[in-house]
């Protein structure tokens, strides 16, 4: 069958790396794609529907509120303009200019990424405090308290926090250092879904706003993040996003979203209004939330289980050695390593070239295969079969037989 890419000149790939945004993140179920289609077909103000997902997202993530963003970045952006400006419209409408207002978030220098543009946009300085030593190896230890206790100025006004399992020290930690200092927390987690307990999790930290990615895990539109928190900050996000080109006096949003009383008078456009989120994108990143935080997805673990175990099979006897790699917390997905053998020779520069080969393709053998390439340094592909589709299973096998059959040139 003819995609819409064949009739664009375009040739799909088999995408053996997961959810990523540059290859276009997860294939939307079903159901998420039955809502987005159906939110298509009508129209609704989109502050009272951005309510309504609020409510859905305060349920599931027992935060006060929350926003459906255009991705996890913008997340960071509008959680940084809110502890920025709060429910000033006057603060609202200079961002990102934050001369004479309290701007430096501190940040764990081994925790600065390309991710945290997103927070300098919104107007924050990023103040760095520790040292990376294990990485610049110089020595054993992390981030410690007392560093942030050491960087504080009169103009910090929060913390940027990248979580992870292995962050240091805890969100926990941080969040009860916040609270000794009037401090707002402004937490990462992007990918940091599966387990399902860390929308929980986080939030019961104290935390005052919590950025999840939209089109992993979630399996929402790509495009999509969501944004939870105390109630006032996301009003503040929400005001410095929404579409305000309406008259004072007939602006009504909900008042448990956006309580008006509390405001000098209605914004005009923000900081966000180049980060709108569509209707359809709305009703489907809740639908897809929805079934994320019910476990319909688990059901998909043994599927791709037995995909990569016959990914391995075909690969017996060829020089790769074969790691099947599963979390069994029954959420995370099981990946495959394929560990390139000493007969290579230089196994990195060897997985390189076996990368680039795959990704060029061998019409009509297989399409262009593009593997997980997080450990190509250490010889190693990774097949991540969480966008991988049931037809697309024997190509990538015969892609990845050919590969080690035929080394390319380094």
């Amino acid at each position: 069958m003819t995609s819409i890419y064949d009739r664009l000149g375009l040739a799909p790939i088999i995408n053996a790396s997961g959810s990523v945004t540059r290859l276009g993140g997860a294939i939307l179920p079903d159901a998420v794609l039955a809502a987005f289609l159906d939110g298509n077909q009508r129209a609704v103000p989109l502050e009272q529907l951005q309510a309504v997902a609020s409510r859905v997202i305060a349920r599931i993530t027992t935060a006060q509120a929350g926003l459906v963003t255009c991705g996890s970045a913008a997340a960071l952006t509008l959680g940084a303009a809110a502890i920025l400006a709060g429910l000033d419209p006057g603060r609202m409408e200079r961002l990102p200019d934050t001369t004479g207002l309290r701007r430096e978030f501190l940040v764990a220098r081994e925790q600065r990424n390309g991710y945290d543009h997103a927070v300098r946009a919104a107007g924050a300085k990023l103040v760095e405090v520790g040292f990376n030593e294990i990485v610049g190896n110089a020595g054993v230890r992390r981030t410690e308290l007392w560093e942030y206790e050491a960087a504080l100025t009169p103009d910090t006004v929060g913390i940027l926090f990248n979580q992870s399992p292995h962050s240091r020290p805890t969100l926990p930690e941080i969040v009860g250092f916040a609270r000794m200092h009037s401090l707002r927390v402004l937490v990462d987690a992007a990918g940091e879904l599966p387990p399902r307990d860390n929308l929980t999790r986080l939030i019961a930290t104290g935390a005052d706003l919590v950025c999840f990615s939209g089109g992993k895990a979630i399996r929402g539109p790509q495009s999509t993040g969501i944004l939870c928190g105390r109630k006032e900050l996301i009003a503040s996000a929400a005001l410095q996003m929404l579409d305000n080109d309406d008259h004072p006096e007939l602006w009504d949003p909900p008042a448990d979203y956006i309580d008006r009383t509390q405001l000098a008078g209605l914004p005009r456009h923000g900081l966000g209004r180049a980060m709108k989120v569509s209707k359809e994108e709305i009703v489907a990143l809740v639908a897809a939330l929805e079934l994320f935080a019910s476990g319909a997805y688990d059901v998909d673990r043994e599927r791709h289980l037995n995909w990569l175990e016959q990914i391995a099979q075909s690969l017996e006897g060829l020089p790769v050695v074969c790691h099947l790699r599963d979390p069994g917390d029954g959420q995370s997905l099981p990946k495959l390593e394929l560990e390139l053998d000493a007969s290579w020779g230089d196994r990195r520069a060897a997985a390189f070239a076996a990368c680039r080969h795959l990704r060029h393709g061998n019409a009509p053998l297989y399409p262009p295969v593009y593997p997980g390439h997080g450990q190509l340094d250490q010889g190693i592909l990774v097949i991540n079969p969480f966008c991988l589709r049931a037809d697309e299973l024997a190509p990538l096998i015969t892609a990845l037989q050919h590969t080690l059959t035929h080394p390319p040139r380094h």
